[in-house]
């Protein structure tokens, strides 16, 4: 038998009831087309109509009425900290790294090479293994993508 296929996403808030979930990590929660596992052993292929950016708590709907609810699943980051927080903000976003921003710390994925530079500037950076959750575009969805810089902003 062939596992099922979805088209249809519904967001976190718009659907309720008993579900199944599925733990994807940052990369994983970006799709389009994919066969997915729930952690309930359901196999299905994901179709949609466009690629999105998934969030905690959206679920995927199944032709029998069966949701699967996504939830972040945890992965290598950093945690940065120091007394110019909003200065070391200010130098990840100027890189494009997706950042979880809290009141104490702010959270990227690992790479040496940030790590390097965020000590450099006076951080305390520790390796954390955490779900990550970082902020969304500048207009308040999706994520934040890269862009070039030759184009007059």
């Amino acid at each position: 038998m062939s596992a099922p296929h979805t088209h249809t996403l519904r967001r976190a808030g718009d659907w309720r009831g008993p579900h199944e979930t599925i733990a994807l990590d940052y990369e994983a929660r970006f799709l389009r087309r994919r066969r997915l596992i729930s952690d309930q052993g359901s196999a299905f292929h994901v179709d949609l109509a466009e690629t999105v950016s998934l969030d905690e708590s959206d679920a995927f709907v199944l032709p029998d009425g069966r949701h699967v609810r996504v939830i972040a699943a945890p992965e290598p980051l950093l945690a940065v900290t120091g007394p110019a927080l909003a200065r070391l903000a200010w130098h990840i976003g100027n890189r494009h790294t997706p950042c979880r921003i809290e009141p104490d710390r702010l959270l990227i994925r690992r790479d040496p090479v940030l790590a390097d530079m965020l000590r450099g500037l006076g951080a305390q950076v520790a390796e954390v293994t955490e779900p990550f959750r970082p902020e969304g575009g500048a207009y308040g969805i999706g994520r934040t993508m890269g862009h070039e810089h030759g184009h007059g902003h």
